[in-house]
């Protein structure tokens, strides 16, 4: 999934466990309702065997349900994905009661972990009330489902006109007609209205679930994943926010300058706040579409790689096209175009697959090819926000996307494939252990390789042109990979802040919009151009939400990402500036990664993250370094400039 350029990405989550059949042995013990009873005297080292073993079997039936509910979006598709989820959900609350046990008992490090894991696998806990757990699911598999079948119609009768997210998308990333723009924004953003009263049902049911879990709240126990305490969690991401907030602020600052020479007094918001649908990108995450309006230097080299890409659609069209004998019928052109988009969509995972293979990968298995989803299908709804599937836990892999071809999907595809070979390199490990050593890790593989997408080699596989040396080339480079990386930060942390609120109750249901629009203005200093009430769930447009997907992964992957790439490219040998680096086909810099990939989650992230960088804390430093040059010419170009915003308009309405 791929939140900015990446949006991102999404994996499946390290909570798909599902129940697994087993014979009842002879001699049990009591086990919850519906879940298989334990041996009697089962030790600690063979409870963890056993349900590393019952994962292993159960997996892909849940992974196919769930494959199958997002790839063919219906009634039907929801109810088996829904009924899966429930007995895994009910197979791991099983689990997790029958490993209590052994609590306080002297365990091997490996048995511990497991353990530990076990306890912090459900992003969505399971109540203890079958009623409950059931009512929990169908919410989930139906928010879901909502977002994925979301289209604005707007017009009557003929001239009525009906689009899903990736048309209104197209009008943001393209349209600088201010109106045109804002009726997108806020078309897509009408079709969660009727997720509010389903997602506060569901919060009091997960929050149930993470009580009976021993947890304060559902936020509690997503913050409890990451091998501290809640509190030092969040102490730490306001740390690491505190680092790269100045620069975020810098950029902030010029975009709203060129914002206003574009729109005038329509380029900013009362307070000093950019216009929502005036980004680019339907949540403000990802300011890359705006390049004809931020490009610093539009007489510089030309970074903008979609046109390219465009050409290479039209190639492929031709090339369907030239193997129809006689003139095509409208049919026949409308199954060209499918022909066409599919191969544009696999050339352009090829060309990312082929930075991985470079660095001493593996190839992808020949099922990728044949089970992915590239494109958005023409006769049923899917979920569109891109993913990574690991099916059964071994060799089959998947991407689902809606592949178009522009600058933003091709990058995403190097960051889902990211958590595939994550996937691949961490499958010798027991099932417990297959997961990234934490979350923001799992995001930052592919963004990695994404900073390593030079000026030089986007020259070298043709889709730009030859790269001058001169400073004008070097800040559009760097406001290029800045427009995705640094707009991101806020966004990175803000959802989660909202969530973290919505599930201690701070945040209470009829506020649910005034809270959401008062955290972005907080921290993106982004507002709408119009009043947005109660009437509004502006937060289930945004995937993640009715998904119910942790974000603040996405935030630290952003950091954790600048850091490994500062690692390979010392690994690789590197000896200049840290944004000229490009480690393709280093198979150093290669061995380094994947020995880390298949670290997996067998110790404490600290561990992995010190094998890596030399360090055992997150730190944004690199990203500093990183964006050193573009930092000084932001502070020279916004010189005389009243920078900064007043968060406090965005409390109306």
């Amino acid at each position: 999934m791929k939140p900015r350029h990446l949006l991102l990405a999404l994996a499946v989550t390290a909570s798909v466990f599902t129940i697994a059949g087993c014979k009842k042995p002879a001699e049990t013990e009591p086990a919850p309702t519906g879940v298989a009873p334990a041996p009697k005297g089962e030790t600690a080292d063979q409870f963890v065997a056993r349900v590393n073993a019952e994962i292993k079997k159960g997996y892909p039936e849940l992974a196919s349900a769930q494959w199958l509910s997002s790839t063919y979006i219906n009634s039907d598709s929801e109810l088996v994905s829904a009924k899966a989820e429930e007995r895994n959900l009910t197979q791991l609350r099983g689990w997790i009661e029958q490993s209590r046990k052994y609590e306080g008992q002297q365990l091997s490090p490996d048995t511990a972990r497991a353990i530990q894991l076990l306890k912090l696998q459900a992003d969505m806990p399971p109540p203890k009330d079958p009623a409950q757990l059931e009512a929990l699911t169908k919410l989930a598999s139906k928010l879901e489902g909502m977002y994925g079948k979301g289209t604005y119609c707007s017009g009557t009768g003929t001239a009525k006109k009906c689009r899903q997210l990736g048309e209104l998308e197209d009008v943001l990333r393209t349209s600088r007609d201010y109106d045109e723009q804002l009726d997108a924004w806020q078309g897509w953003h009408t079709i969660a209205q009727p997720m509010r009263p389903d997602y506060v049902k569901f919060v009091e049911l997960s929050n149930i679930g993470a009580r009976d879990m021993g947890f304060a709240d559902t936020g509690e126990l997503w913050r409890s994943g990451y091998d501290m305490t809640p509190a030092q969690f969040a102490a730490d991401t306001d740390r690491l926010w505190g680092q790269v907030k100045p620069l975020y602020d810098q950029l902030h600052c010029y975009a709203r300058t060129q914002l206003e020479a574009k729109y005038g007094d329509r380029g900013e918001v009362a307070g000093g706040m950019l216009p929502a649908h005036l980004m680019g990108n339907m949540w403000q995450q990802d300011w890359s579409n705006l390049w004809d309006i931020l490009q610093p230097y539009p007489n510089g080299d030309d970074l903008n790689i979609t046109g390219k890409l465009q050409d290479l659609a039209t190639q492929d069209f031709n090339l369907a096209l030239a193997q129809h004998d006689g003139s095509p019928t409208a049919d026949d052109l409308a199954d060209m175009r499918v022909i066409g988009q599919l191969a544009t969509a696999k050339h352009m995972t090829e060309r990312a697959e082929d930075f991985y293979a470079s660095l001493g990968m593996p190839k992808l298995p020949a099922t990728y090819w044949e089970k992915s989803q590239f494109i958005k299908p023409r006769d049923r709804d899917v979920v569109c926000h891109a993913s990574a599937w690991p099916m059964d836990m071994a060799d089959d892999v998947r991407t689902k996307m809606c592949i178009k071809p522009n600058e933003e999907d091709f990058t995403t595809i190097y960051h889902e494939l990211g958590h595939v070979y994550y996937y691949t390199a961490y499958k010798h490990l027991p099932p417990l252990f297959q997961n990234g050593a934490h979350d923001g890790f799992h995001e930052a593989i592919g963004d990695t390789i994404v900073l390593a997408m030079t000026p030089q080699y986007l020259h070298s596989i043709g889709l730009v042109g030859e790269q001058q040396q001169s400073d004008q080339s070097l800040i559009n480079a760097q406001m290029r990979m800045a427009l995705a990386k640094v707009s991101f930060l806020p966004f990175g942390l803000m959802i989660d802040r909202w969530r973290w609120g919505v599930f201690d109750g701070s945040i209470k249901p009829d506020q649910y919009n005034k809270a959401w629009w008062d955290l972005k203005a907080k921290y993106q200093g982004v507002a709408p151009a119009s009043a947005r009430g109660e009437e509004f769930f502006d937060a289930g447009a945004k995937y993640h939400v009715p998904g119910n997907t942790p974000y603040t992964r996405y935030f630290l992957s952003h950091v954790l990402q600048f850091q490994f790439y500062k690692a390979l490219c010392d690994e690789a040998g590197y000896k200049g500036p840290l944004h000229g680096c490009s480690f393709y086909g280093n198979k150093a810099a290669g061995e380094k990664f994947s020995r880390m990939l298949s670290r997996g989650a067998s110790q404490p992230w600290q561990a992995t993250l010190k094998e890596m960088t030399g360090s055992d804390k997150m730190d944004a430093t690199p990203v500093l370094e990183y964006f050193a040059p573009l930092q000084d010419w932001l502070k020279k170009q916004n010189e005389g400039k009243t920078c900064g915003w007043n968060a406090t308009p965005a409390a109306k309405g």
